[in-house]
């Protein structure tokens, strides 16, 4: 197996996406748009507290009818017809090749070492983000098999020092030629555990990671959707 450890930037750009996934965004001080709570900050209590505003999730839900339609005219045909999915919205990006859905209601927000992350706007736990990095590898399979190049991501990058984190599955599948590993996998903090799936693929000279989770307790509620998630993403060539 080739450590990831050896590509420097690999490391770098991973320990900045070890929390993304599991925390709060807020508006910075200075206004010059959200600034990043770490996920050890989240308290389940604050977490829970969201689910008291049930007036705003209806608003949204409102016009999960509306906004496909209104996006489609902007949708270009690497977006492999994702407006098909009912709930969902499609993100392609033609500078680095690579597109897939998140659910309706999910705001897109900055985070420093992310290429993409949208989240949730009530249920912080639930976001999904892609990372994009250089690599000489051609091929996810130089790293090793799915359970290895997993166990390496998840207790290196995908989850912080103080998580408990376990594997759950492990997979291969393979899309026009190109090979994909899949996982599932929980982490667990003091105050809350996070349920996620990742995506990664080499090509185009980049080594590309999509995560997506949720809160462990909300969990079944969003697994399909996640999964939905996980699975549209594809890379094509630029």
């Amino acid at each position: 197996m080739v450590s990831l450890q050896k590509f420097p930037s690999v490391h770098h750009a991973y320990m900045l996406n070890a929390s993304p996934q599991q925390g709060l965004f807020r508006n910075s001080p200075n206004g010059r748009g959200p600034g990043f709570i770490r996920s050890e900050q989240v308290s389940e209590v604050s977490i829970s507290s969201c689910q008291d505003r049930p007036g705003r999730r209806q608003f949204l839900a409102m016009g999960s009818t509306i906004a496909p339609l209104l996006l489609m005219s902007y949708q270009t045909p690497t977006s492999f017809a994702a407006e098909s999915k009912k709930g969902f919205l499609p993100v392609t990006d033609k500078k680095d090749g690579y597109n897939f859905v998140y659910p309706f209601g999910w705001q897109e927000v900055v985070v420093e070492g992310q290429d993409k992350v949208f989240k949730d706007v009530i249920e912080p736990l639930e976001s999904v983000s892609v990372n994009v990095i250089p690599t000489s590898k051609q091929d996810i399979r130089d790293f090793g098999s799915p359970q290895e190049v997993a166990e390496t991501l998840i207790k290196k990058f995908l989850s912080s020092p103080s998580q408990k984190t376990k594997l759950i599955e492990a997979s291969e599948h393979d899309v026009e030629g190109k090979a994909y590993y899949t996982f599932e996998f929980v982490a667990q903090a003091p105050n809350f555990t996070r349920h996620g799936l990742t995506a990664v693929c080499i090509g185009n000279g980049k080594f590309y990671t999509l995560t997506t989770g949720a809160n462990e307790r909300r969990w079944e509620k969003m697994k399909d959707r996640l999964h939905t998630v996980v699975d549209s993403f594809q890379i094509f060539n630029v």
